[in-house]
């Protein structure tokens, strides 16, 4: 079962400003070949889920600026620990994906001042390390929220903490929708306005973030720690010299 969601309509941005848009965000910051990957994970269930449109809106802007993305769907995600070694397809695909990915994307709604269980069973569900792979370290990350009454900025900020303990790189900028059901029109897609706007403008912080680290991943995340633990001593400029 592919858990991927289609986009609709990924050539279509209504709410776009073509004039005032850089179609290559991260010119001089670093190769565009191949594609920078990006994976986004939204934190509702409802058929008509903001976060999953707010998270489209951002997967077309992404694949404007060249990169390739994916949406994973989780509605038959199981909650953490109900099967031994959370073993679910859902969960593989979940993994599979994050380990594919260079870049992510949050979104969660605001659901008792927090983010909801659906997005946090999902960052639950990624491991720090997995049979030797990290699905989420060195990745870049852009956090997002929709609220249903006034502006917050209580689930972008749990996203941060997660995304760092999950020792990604959060970018700086971020998205708060406020009042997201007067947002979107009928269609699902976002109207014209300063929420919109900064959806453009994280996602072009994103590519930026995610070219430039491309080439540093491994070496911004390695760590004496993880040498020591694995047993990988550092050769010194002389032993790879071959002269010790």
């Amino acid at each position: 079962m592919n858990r991927l969601r289609t986009l609709p309509d990924p050539l279509h941005l209504p709410a776009l400003r073509p004039e005032y848009l850089d179609r290559v965000p991260a010119l001089g910051l670093g190769a565009m070949t191949p594609p920078p990957r990006i994976l986004l994970l939204y934190g509702s269930l409802r058929e008509r889920a903001f976060s999953r449109l707010a998270v489209e809106e951002a997967a077309r802007l992404l694949q404007l600026f060249g990169c390739e993305t994916r949406i994973f769907d989780p509605a038959d995600l199981p909650p953490p620990d109900l099967l031994p070694y959370d073993d679910h397809p859902a969960v593989h695909e979940l993994r599979e994906h994050s380990i594919w990915s260079e870049g992510q994307v949050w979104c969660s709604p605001e659901r008792h001042g927090q983010i909801t269980g659906v997005m946090k069973a999902q960052i639950d569900h990624l491991p720090l390390a997995m049979k030797g792979v990290r699905p989420t370290q060195g990745r870049t990350l852009a956090v997002m929220q929709v609220c249903a009454g006034s502006q917050s900025f209580n689930s972008v900020n749990t996203l941060r903490i997660l995304g760092r303990w999950m020792r990604m790189v959060t970018i700086p900028n971020q998205s708060s929708i406020a009042k997201a059901y007067a947002e979107f029109d009928d269609n699902g897609r976002m109207k014209p306005s300063s929420y919109y706007d900064r959806i453009v403008d994280v996602m072009e912080e994103l590519v930026r973030f995610t070219v430039l680290l491309r080439p540093h991943a491994e070496q911004m995340v390695d760590r004496y720690s993880e040498r020591k633990d694995r047993n990988a001593p550092v050769d010194t400029p002389v032993e790879q010299a071959g002269l010790a």
